[in-house]
Formats: C-alpha cells, structure tokens, sequence
C-alpha cells in the first residue's frame, strides 16, 4: 500500500473524483460538494491549495477508493 500524498489539491482531487463518475453538485464557500448515483456517495472536497493527510484519507473512505486507485486517477 502506497503513502497519501502530501501535495495534493481540492481541485486535482476533484478532477480525480470526476473520472470514476462523481459529478459536482454545488459549492458552498471553499467546499464542493460532489455526489456519485451508483452507488449512492456523496463527498465534501474543500478547495483548499493543498489537502491535509487526514481529510484526504476520510474523504477516499466516503468515496469507497484506496490510495493506490487515488494514484492511477491522478
């Protein structure tokens, strides 16, 4: 198992989200709010220039992706 990376933004990971179908719901302030229908997810990514280790981690759990999947999206 790969180590988070420790250089990534709210937008990349946003980016990264869109391509294993989830699609931006709204934004409110510096968070967007991003949902997937099948099966039902949704995530809050904060459009921050640089993402804390933890936030990432728990926003891959909603999202029902590991590291390695994060790695070959980015």
């Amino acid at each position: 198992m790969a180590k988070l990376p420790t250089a990534i933004s709210g937008s990349q990971l946003r980016r990264a989200l869109e391509r294993v179908g989830f699609v931006m719901n709204r934004q409110r302030g510096s968070h967007m709010i991003m949902h997937r229908l099948n099966p039902k997810v949704r995530v809050v990514v904060p459009n921050h220039r640089s993402l804390k280790p933890g936030t990432l981690h728990h926003i891959l759990n909603e999202a029902g992706l590991s590291i390695d999947q994060l790695f070959g999206l980015l």
